[in-house]
């Protein structure tokens, strides 16, 4: 099986080289060429510089940033894919795009996935992600060999569109649980109690989580590298709010954790972790 992989980023450059030691890898691109000169360099890999670069590949994946990056990146893949070929896209986008881009791809004969992921990028590196997929069973299958190079769990959500709706469900979580376990640490800081004593003691009972394992002795010591930017929360919590506007549901969760973000960005937080949300905690305006 030949894969190609697109998006090299902080996400994608660990999980493309799980690719290569599974021995699936023969092309890397991206936006900036400089990356994907370096790593095809780096693996013995083919550097693409256009789509025709991807034609041989029986399995493309992507992993990069905005909605109109996957578009633009299948609407190429589109023209020079055989039939029978599988396009996997690990981005979180809406499920409009989604379901715009499949049916970009099946006019052509070419497969569609959406499989955004959940773990952060300790998760891709480590090779254990949470992939969330939607598209037909068969399609999947084809796939499966590439998204376990870097997968813990590889769940069929539904048709084309669930994986993305599933990871608007995963990201109303994670936010809601980031804003209460930065607020209750801030709290624990005013109230003059040690990290050392109060992180453990949280953790052996109910208010316990990966946040909290994960990053509360971090944003305690104002340690903010990235596993997860809050630019990119931010990114995702807007498309996470069109969605469940569509549904019907009560976004209160969702709209703080839009506003909250929004001025950890302004105030040049954009690169940190989600993490840096403790620093509104502590100074609310």
């Amino acid at each position: 099986m030949k894969t190609g992989f697109i998006g090299l980023g902080a996400m994608g450059a660990p999980m493309a080289r799980y690719l290569h030691n599974a021995g699936l890898l023969t092309v890397v691109g991206n936006r900036t060429q400089a990356k994907a000169d370096a790593l095809a360099a780096e693996l013995g890999v083919r550097a693409a510089r256009s789509a025709d670069n991807f034609a041989d590949c029986d399995v493309v994946a992507m992993c990069v940033s905005l909605d109109a990056d996957v578009i633009e990146n299948a609407a190429a893949l589109a023209k020079v894919l055989k039939a029978g070929a599988v396009v996997v896209d690990h981005s979180t986008v809406s499920v409009q795009t989604a379901r715009k881009v499949a049916a970009l791809l099946a006019a052509e004969g070419i497969g569609f996935i959406d499989a955004p992921v959940s773990g952060g990028v300790e998760g891709a590196r480590n090779g254990k992600l949470s992939v969330m997929a939607g598209g037909e069973a068969e399609v999947l299958e084809k796939a499966r060999p590439v998204i376990a190079a870097y997968a813990a769990r590889i769940g069929l959500m539904g048709g084309t569109g669930a994986g993305q709706a599933t990871k608007a469900v995963n990201q109303v979580l994670v936010a809601g649980i980031n804003e209460a376990v930065c607020e209750g640490l801030a709290l624990g800081e005013k109230l003059g109690l040690d990290p050392d004593t109060l992180l453990p003691t949280l953790m052996a009972g109910a208010a316990n989580s990966w946040f909290l394992e994960k990053r509360g002795a971090t944003m305690l010591r104002d340690a903010f590298a990235p596993g997860f930017k809050s630019a990119h929360m931010l990114k995702d919590l807007r498309i996470v709010q069109g969605i469940a506007q569509d549904a019907g549901i009560r976004t209160a969760t969702i709209d703080q954790a839009l506003a909250d973000y929004a001025e950890l960005v302004e105030r040049g937080h954009g690169e940190s972790d989600t993490s840096a949300l403790i620093v509104l905690k502590r100074k609310p305006t």
